[in-house]
């Protein structure tokens, strides 16, 4: 019948209520990556291609392992995630003030808008050069170029979300009595909350990119750094132990961001039409 919800399509849509389970689901989830890695192993102890070019994964595992058991992964994982949250915290919170003034002040977003248009689409990391001039080789200039990458989809996600609030909504708080302080903290903000964190979900693995790239270029501790040298002596094991290291970071760093959104939009129709309610 119309308007009645099937309990039955509900369950299988839900994965806590799938008979798979969550265990089920996640295996589902991780089945093409196993599918990846087995290729990756077989293909490599092939002969097709020597170790060096491409070393099988087991070999890069006991890498990973041995890089574990002596300190450095945790080391230069630590590293990398303190550039990369750091930048992103500080693009998040600078992001959703400059995108909440845009979308509410006329002068701000005359200012601003031909700012953000041009270096959206820019490729920011040509800054680095000037980054390493002005601030050196520490890890403020890592985190500027960081903030720099990050802060561009957390301003547009702010503006769009401000901006497709519902007028009438506004309207109803206005003749309620909210000041403007009180219109953007209980309604607009909240009710643009969905678009802010996509943009948060997209500036999260640009911050890991860009931290990345830039241990890279100059060198140091971190994931990117650790590379870098392994490939200077021609550690290709250490190289591809770096790529599943960092892999491996940015899948967890994407996972908690879902469960964040998740927490945080309890209350909003898409978490409730996942939930099958």
């Amino acid at each position: 019948m119309a308007g009645v919800k099937n309990p039955v399509s509900n369950r299988a849509r839900n994965p806590v209520n799938n008979p798979w389970g969550r265990f089920g689901w996640l295996a589902l989830r991780l089945a093409p990556i196993a599918v990846l890695l087995a290729a990756w192993e077989i293909f490599a102890r092939s002969g097709a291609v020597t170790a060096f070019m491409l070393p099988p994964l087991s070999a890069v595992l006991v890498r990973i392992h041995d890089n574990a058991l002596s300190g450095d992964l945790f080391i230069n994982a630590g590293v990398t995630l303190y550039r990369a949250l750091a930048g992103f915290l500080i693009a998040s919170l600078a992001g959703v003030a400059l995108g909440a003034a845009m979308a509410r002040s006329r002068v701000a977003h005359w200012f601003f808008d031909p700012i953000i248009s041009v270096g959206f689409p820019m490729p920011k990391i040509a800054f680095l050069p000037v980054a390493i001039l002005w601030l050196g080789l520490y890890d403020v200039s890592k985190i500027s170029m960081v903030v720099l990458d990050a802060i561009f989809p957390v301003v547009t996600a702010t503006i769009v979300g401000i901006a497709g609030v519902d007028k009438e909504l506004q309207w109803s708080a206005r003749n309620m009595g909210a000041n403007d302080r009180e219109l953007m903290w209980q309604i607009l903000l909240p009710a643009a909350l969905p678009q802010i964190l996509t943009g948060l979900q997209v500036a999260l693995p640009i911050a890991l990119i860009v931290v990345v790239v830039t241990e890279m270029a100059m060198g140091g501790y971190g994931l990117g750094g650790a590379m870098m040298q392994a490939s200077r002596f021609a550690d290709s094991r250490g190289v591809f132990a770096g790529i599943v290291e960092i892999a491996i970071v940015g899948y967890c760093l994407v996972a908690f961001m879902a469960a964040l959104r998740r927490r945080l939009l309890k209350w909003h129709q898409e978490t409730l039409e996942a939930a099958g309610v």
